[in-house]
């Protein structure tokens, strides 16, 4: 058995094959020109329980971010640690927590900050003090960002939302929202005290000279307020009890207030504190979108006078307002609109449209399609290189859409940031050239933290999705779980989804990224209730699958045709079925035809009381299998464990496996292709198996600067002999839901091709599991880096920059413009390189 250390010999490869831009750190890039990029890429992700002092442990989120004057020192409220954090960005390549504000510091350790945003020296921090709904209350607190000291604190009437600063820095307004008790009543409007707006005056020469007045949103008394005649006017849902959410200004001192839960507008002239206008935001029609939890994507629901009920909202040229319409009790649109402001009326809206990219790009979380979908909460609009851009985040896609909005009625799609889980905060930084998206959710438990994500302007083409439906036939799908070479064309692959979903089957342009069809999985005319981990194309036509179980008996090898239907199901023999927990099957290759058929498959951990992973051979022909041993690597940590999650069959008659631990994100360690070869003669006692490191995929894994993804699952050669990957992204279920699909190189350079059936060199106990059970019974943007495995007398630093260097020569990607980047930063590259193999090396 041969235990090798990861290698990092591709990892130079990787990065030069991603394009030069990853070989510059963000901060040392120029800034935008009129020949620069009109697309952002990421640059960084933050785990804000890293500026926590509890660290790991640390129960920590940023929601609401600003940014100093310098656009350095990012400032983020984080409510669940009470907090407000401190972040340098002026790496935006390498950002470094600065540590945190609490509120007790302020006032008390109750005290929950709610909005953030920087003023010259300062940062207005915003904060809720209420004891109860019936009695809001609040404060803003002026902090020195320098040295955090408390400068001043005014006192509020309510308790307050967010905070925008004019253009020109005279006004500040703040919404008071005074926001309903949800479990008083039927939790819905009205409830005593109404909201309203305040407004800070900052004239003067320092905070002492400040003012604030405030703007009612109502008439009456705080115990019973009645609507103002201007709001009902305007037909607002229940406009005695306005709930002020969001707050936008331009240059001319408007500011725009959103009222949720009333789906309507304010706009208020700042200098004389006077509603200018006030309009419902009202409904839309939506068809071609998921309306039920089912775990199935399937967009073609309709629905009807959707109230809009916008959240975050932004001025356009002064003239154009465009809302983010998460929803609240009554509504949701799903989408996002752009209002006239002076008419009120809308001039264009999403429709279905955002939705149906996140459909099309694996990003719909298919457990919220009974309520509101993706659920667009935060939006921002700034100028980029000249043009506007608008950033809207789904806050349950865990992503942000990016549009030109150059002629606000026609907004043009121009692509997706994929973002940790709940982006909310969307902070435009121009003068950096660079946008912080802050997420939200942070649930530790599961793998997901709260985080700063960072993404620089400029680049030549969008970096995500790696994979996506295209054209104008949408294929939702996600929680792709194995892949299969397309034995009757090249240049495809198939794919199958796992448990997140009815099972479906997909199949996939490999060159171009871009899933084609899908094709349901179905028992006896209706939807499979399997849970499939791989699947292989069978050269007889169809397919065969494996199905995990919960239980290891309710594990089982698959047959399915190739409309999609079961034809077979084979169990596992009763004694290996019965030590099993519930990493069962994980992968399957299929080869040879008719009386020649062998099926090859693998578990995912080890079987009770063996200290090796089973691989198997099923010989449908006469129901016997074989058993091989595999020896998983130690796991980093008592916290994490190891285990196969794919195999496949090489093109010399050699396996290939996944071998993956179960960690994400900054505390992933393995993610790794093996080879070895099966003993040519079969035997009733496991063949214990040599493997050998093929491919350390980490390093593709991390190349996109995001969360780094656990379940790297799919792992197949195509017919064009092309290696590539892929990842499970969980449904969008406690997972960040990106996929990464990813060509690791030509299988010549990733394998060692053409040797010989391995010989046993270990036996395990003997195995009887030999029973005969009985069967009853058509459809990545560019692939990324190449990895080229180490081979042996390539341990050295420059052995491995020497291949990394052939490897690139070696691949028809047009990069050869490469080797005009300065000699300089190329050998900065490659220390890099030996750097990031020490690192690993010592982890291990």
């Amino acid at each position: 058995m041969l235990h090798t250390a990861k290698k990092s010999a591709g990892i130079l490869a990787a990065a030069i094959m991603a394009g030069s831009a990853g070989l510059i750190p963000a901060a040392a890039a120029p800034p935008a020109s009129t020949e620069s990029g009109q697309y952002f890429e990421r640059t960084a992700t933050y785990p804000v329980y890293q500026n926590h002092p509890q660290g790991e442990s640390a129960v920590s989120a940023a929601e609401i971010s600003t940014v100093s004057a310098d656009g350095k020192t990012l400032v983020y409220t984080d409510a669940l640690a009470r907090q407000v954090g401190f972040v340098d960005i002026s790496d935006a390549a390498h950002p470094k927590g600065l540590g945190s504000l609490p509120l007790h510091q302020l006032g008390s350790a109750e005290d929950e900050p709610t909005s953030v945003v920087a003023f010259g020296e300062y940062v207005f921090v915003v904060v809720n003090t209420s004891e109860s709904y019936s009695n809001p209350s609040g404060r803003v607190d002026v902090v020195r960002i320098a040295d955090r000291s408390l400068v001043r604190s005014i006192k509020l009437s309510g308790q307050p939302d967010s905070i925008a600063l004019s253009p020109d820095g005279k006004y500040a307004a703040i919404a008071i929202e005074n926001e309903r008790d949800e479990d008083a009543g039927d939790g819905g409007l009205p409830q005593a005290p109404a909201g309203a707006v305040a407004i800070l005056d900052l004239i003067g020469k320092t905070p002492a000279d400040w003012s604030l007045r405030e703007v009612p949103l109502t008439g009456g008394t705080a115990a019973k307020p009645v609507a103002l005649d201007v709001l009902k006017k305007a037909g607002l849902d229940t406009p005695e009890d306005p709930e002020p959410e969001y707050v936008a200004i331009n240059a001319k001192n408007q500011v725009a207030v959103t009222l949720q839960e009333n789906n309507g507008v304010v706009v208020i002239d700042l200098p004389s504190g006077r509603i200018k206008k006030a309009f419902s935001t009202g409904s839309v029609d939506l068809d071609g979108v998921d309306t039920k939890d089912d775990g199935k994507l399937n967009p073609t629901g309709s629905l009807r006078g959707v109230p809009r009920e916008p959240d975050a909202i932004a001025w356009i040229q002064d003239k154009y307002l465009a809302t983010a319409n998460e929803g609240d009790w009554k509504g949701g649109s799903r989408g996002f609109t752009v209002f006239n402001a002076n008419s009120g009326k809308p001039v264009w809206d999403a429709g279905s449209s955002l939705e149906q990219m996140a459909l099309s790009q694996g990003l719909f979380p298919e457990k919220r399609a009974g309520k509101k979908g993706i659920e667009p909460e935060g939006l921002a609009v700034a100028k980029f290189n000249g043009v506007d851009y608008a950033f809207v985040a789904a806050e349950r896609g865990n992503f942000v859409a990016v549009y030109d909005m150059g002629n606000p009625k026609q907004p043009k799609y121009l692509q997706t940031l994929p973002t940790t889980n709940g982006p909310e905060g969307v902070l435009p930084i121009p003068q950096r050239n660079l946008l912080a998206v802050s997420s939200e959710t942070d649930e530790a438990e599961n793998g997901v933290r709260s985080s700063i994500n960072l993404f620089a302007f400029g680049a030549d083409n969008p970096q995500f999705p790696t994979l996506s439906a295209r054209g104008d036939k949408l294929v939702p799908f996600g929680a792709l779980s194995g892949l299969s070479p397309d034995l009757d064309h090249p240049e495809k692959l198939f794919a199958v989804s796992d448990s997140a979903y009815e099972p479906m089957i997909y199949s996939i342009d490999a060159a171009s990224g871009t899933v084609e069809q899908s094709m349901p999985v179905t028992d006896q005319g209706k939807a499979a209730e399997l849970d499939l981990e791989g699947i292989s194309h069978r050269e007889d036509g169809g397919f065969w699958a494996v199905s995990e179980g919960k239980k290891g008996p309710e594990n089982k090898l698959v047959r399915i045709d190739g409309a999609g239907a079961v034809q077979q199901e084979v169990a596992l023999p009763a004694e290996i079925a019965g030590k099993l927990g519930k990493q069962g099957l994980e992968g399957v290759a299929s080869y040879g035809s008719c009386a020649s058929e062998e099926v090859v498959f693998t578990l995912q951990r080890e079987a009770e009381c063996e200290d090796f992973v089973r691989i198997g051979k099923y010989l449908p022909a006469s129901g016997e299998f074989n058993w091989y041993g595999y020896r998983l690597e130690a796991p980093a940590n008592e916290q994490t464990w190891n285990g196969l999650s794919e195999i496949t069959r090489l093109s010399d008659g050699s396996f290939a496996v996944i071998e993956r631990d179960n960690a994400v994100g900054e505390h992933a360690q393995l993610k790794a292709v093996y080879q070895f070869r099966l003993p040519e003669a079969s035997s009733k006692r496991v063949q214990m198996l040599e493997k050998t490191l093929a491919a350390d995929v980490l390093p593709v894994l991390e190349q996109g600067h995001g969360r780094t993804q656990e379940k790297l699952e799919g792992l197949a050669v195509a017919g064009n002999s092309q290696v590539y990957v892929v990842t499970d992204n969980d449904g969008v279920d406690d997972a960040t839901g990106e996929t990464v699909f990813s060509a690791l190189g030509a299988e010549s350079e990733v394998f060692t091709l053409g040797g010989q059936n391995a010989v046993p060199t270990d036996e395990a106990e003997e195995s009887s599991a030999s029973a005969s059970p009985k069967a009853e019974a058509s459809f990545s943007a560019e692939p990324a880096a190449q990895i080229r495995p180490q081979r042996s007398g390539e341990s050295d630093p420059a052995a491995q920059a020497e291949s990394a260097t052939e490897a690139v020569g070696l691949a028809d990607t047009g990069v050869n413009s490469l080797w005009l980047l300065p000699v300089g930063l190329l050998v900065a590259a490659l220390g890099a390189a030996a750097a990031v193999k020490s690192k690993r090396a010592s982890k291990g």
